[in-house]
């Protein structure tokens, strides 16, 4: 996380957000895209509140799990292209400019907690920059998702980057050259959802994902998902594993976890 400082994202009351709504519940931290009326296309300045907001629970060590949501009909639609050709719809945000352009994969690379993105509407080209993001994609069987980029003249550059690493390339690279839509069952099968279901179904199977994952550590998560961001990035370094394991090992969690095993009982996770 390279975007904002651990100081300037401490205090999220001290700031507005126009384009997205943030709350946090129960080591939950909600990240709802909010701007409907344009099918919550990607302003310049949305990015820059998802980024800060990311960077709020990066950094929060009671935050244990980042959920996307969105309001409306659509749950992203990509880019916006107006901005794009310099149209830039004013707004009212006061998060602080990043101290550089802000790349949404680079986002989830180091954000090192379980992300669950809650898909209940369409999604549309770099949308798919959060789906291909998150850990967990929990969506409605009756949804499509559609790169169309390439009938605007564009390329899912980005898009495509990311979703090499969770789908095979060919089917990628045939999805961004022809730009046609995939219905939910063929996005399940090819690795893009990891949980399909129903639209009144969605937040039940949210709900037990959730509390499944708070069955566990939260540090040893942390810590195994930033030594699976940097194998993923580097020839495998087992020195660096190994340390790593001893980081979780020595952690309050690793020896509560360690102790009720051995007292035969249900840990409680601190999350250091």
């Amino acid at each position: 996380m390279n975007y904002y400082k651990k100081n300037q994202v401490e205090d999220l009351s001290k700031y507005h957000f126009a384009f997205i709504n943030v709350e946090e519940n129960n080591n939950v931290f909600k990240i709802t895209l909010n701007r409907p009326e344009k099918k919550n296309a990607l302003h310049p300045q949305m990015i820059n509140e998802i980024a800060f907001a990311m960077h709020h629970a990066h950094f929060k060590k009671s935050i244990w799990i980042v959920l996307f949501e969105s309001t409306g009909s659509v749950f992203c639609s990509g880019a916006d292209l107006k901005a794009m050709i310099g149209q830039i719809e004013p707004n009212n945000s006061t998060i602080p400019q990043p101290e550089k352009d802000v790349l949404i994969g680079e986002l989830f690379n180091t954000i090192y907690k379980p992300t669950i993105a809650v898909v209940n509407k369409d999604v549309y080209a770099g949308g798919f920059l959060i789906l291909a993001g998150c850990l967990f994609v929990v969506a409605n069987k009756e949804l499509k998702f559609s790169l169309p980029e390439v009938k605007r003249g564009l390329f899912p550059m980005q898009v495509m980057a990311s979703l090499i690493k969770i789908m095979p390339q060919r089917k990628v690279l045939d999805w961004c050259v022809r730009g046609y839509s995939l219905s939910a069952n063929e996005a399940n099968s090819l690795g893009l959802i990891s949980h399909i279901t129903t639209e009144d179904k969605i937040h039940i199977t949210t709900a037990k994902l959730i509390e499944e994952l708070k069955e566990n550590s939260p540090t040893a998560i942390r810590l195994g998902l930033e030594a699976f961001n940097y194998i993923s990035n580097s020839n495998n370094d087992h020195d660096y594993l190994y340390k790593m394991l001893k980081k979780a090992q020595e952690s309050n969690d690793g020896i509560e976890g360690l102790m009720a095993f051995k007292e035969k009982r249900k840990p409680n996770w601190k999350g250091n």
